[in-house]
């Protein structure tokens, strides 16, 4: 028997797409997103082989480079002959430190070549002044998904640290470690990650971005980690030291003699030379490539590597990713598209902007500042106007090898990134390529972005009718203006700074409203694993407004249809999965699980039950006084 709408609308929808679904060996699910992904890698692999085999091979030269580098890239010959060797000297490198003084005298040669260093430092832009980068110290990172994973009564814990062992040694041996050497490193590694896990931010935590901004005195922050010569290294990259630092993961850092010590210097370098010989597998022989996917297989539940033709292509397309973009807008996404979907984003501000000058829970002093930072949202669509200026470096050097090439590569990536130290954030450039299904808003940037990939079917469509539309592309527009308003967006002013604009009686009246998303999601099974309503709040939120404004866009059409509306919205959000990757995600991912994203979210719109006749007895019903709206 067929579900019911009343009873259950995503299944409704979505049962019979379900029934005939496949997931492909090679992903760890399928869907509204992932089968529009799917045909777009195929376009792209297929454009790129003809590239390869000399047919209509682009004149640009920085995609003249891409396919030389990919050619390297899909070399299989040469890189199963070669095997691990090009990583050997890396190890024997990392094996020579004798000492934890004597590996920190090389940390900066390490950095600036892009090899595993141990230090988690990096430059991001300022939360108190979005327009200029600066200094932040993160945290080594743990092997499993999230620290709560390594509570001792966590079985699936347990269970994935054996695989990431199995996988380890299956690997090390192919690098020549011994069975006793492996069992050394493995122990080592293991107790450093544990260390590690005990003091670093739950994925939780670090969901809360507000709550991450904690600048240190340079001279407070180095007093920490007396060990690490860190004004030589900040010397050595920026030409200087930095005045301050933000430090998000305040207890990793002072813990930092776990970890940065000669105390600790075995488990380090145990760890720093599996980390070698795990950092490249993907540019080594097949079988190398294949065993070091192994562990994230295991995490997603994904039965098979991908094969070579695939491999080379995501490799080579890295660095060039948003070259790539650029010439599939310029071949799917045509003008007239590009301007429509302008149009629907000022729409969709526009209904935004009415929404929030009737939102009565507010004061007029906090709706009238929401409105400037809402005024002052800046919309990308399809593809950046122009390339970073750093692509036309990407050339690939005649006669030099692939893992040669990834070496020079890398280095310049190092180098732009602490380039970008206190300077100007570059508010042009675009943090997803144009090919990808997605969309995203920056709240330092105050911007919203959606690449060309995402604007058609099922998201998008002239074939479709302008409520279906508006309950796909539009909700998903309006989703992301939501983020400028969500519970880390709202802490964000017009500039993008962090900065309290509400007064003290509507945020907390905003908190209230919050909290009765966090309760609608929290303790959902989803796959056997419980949904976090606290680390999904952000998303449920932009979920919440980006339905609402739609449905108030669609409404101004004569031909408005709720049914097409809602039907839209759980259509563009069906997902078959694998109950390894659903249970991975409901530990570490902010958004929810897809269901949960169309049946919670519509059980909070009065149109829902009219539309579709749903009673007290129906399973989708939540009473009147129990349905949130927040913008």
């Amino acid at each position: 028997m067929a579900t019911r709408m009343q009873d259950d609308f995503y299944d409704a929808i979505n049962e019979a797409w379900e029934a005939d679904a496949v997931i492909p060996a090679d992903k760890s699910r399928t869907g509204g997103f992932s089968d529009l992904a799917d045909d777009i890698e195929e376009l792209m692999l297929d454009t790129t082989d003809a590239w390869q085999a000399g047919q209509n091979v682009p004149t640009d030269d920085i995609l003249a480079n891409f396919v030389k580098y990919h050619k390297l890239a899909a070399d299989f010959a040469t890189r199963d002959a070669l095997g691990t060797d090009p990583v050997k000297p890396l190890i024997a490198r990392y094996q020579a430190f004798t000492s934890f003084a004597d590996f920190a005298a090389h940390i900066i040669e390490l950095e600036k070549a892009g090899l595993p260093n141990a230090l988690p430092i990096g430059v991001a832009p300022d939360f108190k002044d979005a327009r200029t980068n600066v200094l932040w110290a993160d945290a080594l990172g743990i092997i499993l998904p999230d620290t709560t994973y390594y509570a001792p009564d966590h079985e699936q814990g347990k269970e994935l640290l054996a695989k990431w062992r199995a996988a380890q040694e299956d690997l090390l041996p192919k690098f020549g470690f011994s069975a006793d050497e492996i069992k050394d490193l493995l122990d080592k590694y293991l107790a450093f990650d544990a260390r590690i896990a005990k003091v670093v931010l739950s994925q939780e935590e670090s969901a809360e971005y507000a709550k991450l901004y904690h600048p240190y005195k340079w001279a407070d922050f180095t007093a920490l980690t007396p060990a690490l010569p860190l004004d030589e290294i900040l010397t050595a990259m920026t030409g200087t030291t930095p005045e301050m630092v933000v430090v998000p993961e305040e207890r990793f850092w002072a813990a930092s003699d776990q970890f940065f010590s000669e105390e600790a210097w075995p488990l380090l370098q145990a760890t720093l030379i599996v980390g070698i010989a795990n950092a490249f597998t993907s540019y080594l022989s097949d079988e190398i490539r294949v065993l070091g996917g192994a562990y994230g297989r295991a995490l997603s539940g994904t039965p098979e590597a991908m094969n070579q033709r695939k491999a080379a292509y995501y490799l080579a397309a890295g660095p060039y990713t948003q070259a790539l973009g650029l010439w599939y807008a310029g071949e799917k996404f045509p003008e007239a598209a590009k301007t429509d979907v302008e149009q629907k984003v000022a729409t969709m501000i526009d209904v935004y902007k009415e929404r929030l000058q009737t939102a009565d829970w507010l004061q007029p002093a906090t709706r009238e500042k929401a409105i400037v930072k809402l005024d002052a949202i800046v919309p990308h669509i399809g593809y950046p106007e122009k390339l970073p200026d750093r692509y036309k470096d990407k050339i690939v050097d005649d006669g030099a090898t692939l893992f040669e090439t990834a070496e020079k590569f890398r280095a310049q990536g190092v180098a732009y990134q602490w380039s970008k130290w206190n300077q100007p954030v570059d508010r042009d450039e675009w943090h997803m390529p144009a090919h990808m299904v997605n969309a995203y808003y920056d709240p330092q940037q105050n911007q919203i972005v959606f690449p060309a990939a995402i604007l058609q079917a099922p998201f998008y469509s002239l074939d479709q009718s302008s409520s279906a539309n508006y309950g796909g592309i539009g909700a998903v527009i309006a989703h992301e203006i939501s983020h400028a308003f969500d519970t880390n967006g709202a802490s964000f002013d017009e500039n993008g700074s962090l900065n309290d604009w509400w007064t003290e009686e509507d945020y907390a009246a905003f908190k209230s409203r919050t909290q009765k998303v966090i309760d609608e999601f929290d303790g959902l099974d989803s796959y056997g694993a419980k949904v976090n309503g606290k680390l999904t709040v952000s998303e449920n939120v932009a979920d919440l407004g980006g339905v609402a404004a739609a449905l108030s866009a669609a409404k101004r059409d004569a031909d408005f249809s709720a049914t097409d509306f809602f039907e839209s919205w759980a259509t563009i959000w069906r997902q078959k999965a694998r109950p390894e990757i659903m249970q991975l995600l409901a530990a570490s991912d902010v958004h929810g699980p897809a269901k949960f994203r169309v049946n919670v979210t519509v059980s909070n719109f009065d149109d829902f039950y009219t539309t579709f006749d749903v009673q007290p007895s129906d399973k989708m019903y939540r009473a009147p006084e129990d349905r949130v709206m927040i913008w």
